[in-house]
């Protein structure tokens, strides 16, 4: 099977249950000889490559825990996760025809993992875990049908579908999450310092600290004022100050 195809026949069960975006990047991971939606024990697993097994997760984290709980002792698992850097908003009436399409002025950005990473923080150090987040721009159907968040008026998401994929980023094990750290970084930094040299929000520089702390990649250290000191913990950072002698 290519890149771009849908699977088909037995292993295709589903597909109609799932939304345009999600069935997209299955097609687009597919190999030759992967299986689609297999059962593995009492769980369904998006792809399964030899004894890896692949889930795509378009949606909140949360769900993916009964699968990790049950599948990480006996298989290693990578969870794949589209992050949007591009959306175009597209109504549509009942029959579906365009009614009108603009570009989303909120663009998706790496470090959105890392959010959704907070609902599973405690298998991430789990060494068959991998996580790999894909680039991409999508579009983002709507239809006014009064069904809707009363955020947007009633209108409804009813389906998002992939244009294109921008980057692949691995995540194999913890150590590879201190990318979210700029090289600029003191050895003492607090939240506040993490924002302003990173350029993020706080509440994102909180998101950073508490994940990477979580998995062992940080350490409290005191506190400056009324904020907490963080450094890198002991065995991450000598292991990093060997690689640059």
């Amino acid at each position: 099977m290519k890149r771009g195809q849908a699977p088909a026949g037995d292993n295709g069960i589903g597909l109609l249950r799932e939304s345009s975006l999600h069935a997209a990047m299955k097609s687009y991971l597919a190999r030759p000889l992967d299986r689609f939606e297999e059962r593995v024990g009492s769980h369904v697993i998006d792809i399964v490559r030899d004894n890896c097994l692949i889930e795509v997760q378009t949606a909140s984290f949360a769900k993916l825990k009964p699968k990790l709980a049950a599948l990480l002792a006996l298989h290693p698992v990578r969870v794949v996760f589209p992050v949007a850097v591009e959306k175009w908003i597209v109504h549509v009436d009942a029959a579906g025809r365009e009614l009108r399409r603009r570009r989303s002025p909120r663009r998706g950005r790496l470090e959105d993992l890392l959010r959704e990473l907070t609902q599973i923080i405690d298998f991430v150090p789990n060494r068959h875990l991998s996580v790999e987040a894909i680039l991409v721009g999508v579009e983002e159907i709507r239809r006014d049908d009064g069904k809707g968040s009363w955020r947007r008026r009633g209108v409804s998401i009813v389906d998002r579908r992939l244009l294109d994929v921008r980057e692949r980023v691995l995540f194999s094990g913890p150590a590879d999450y201190l990318r979210f750290l700029p090289g600029t970084l003191p050895p003492l930094f607090t939240n506040g310092d993490l924002a302003e040299l990173a350029g993020r929000k706080r509440r994102e520089a909180q998101t950073i600290t508490y994940c990477l702390r979580r998995m062992g990649l940080l350490e409290t250290a005191g506190k400056r004022g009324r904020e907490i000191e963080y450094r890198r913990a002991g065995a991450v950072a000598s292991a990093r100050a060997g690689r640059k002698r």
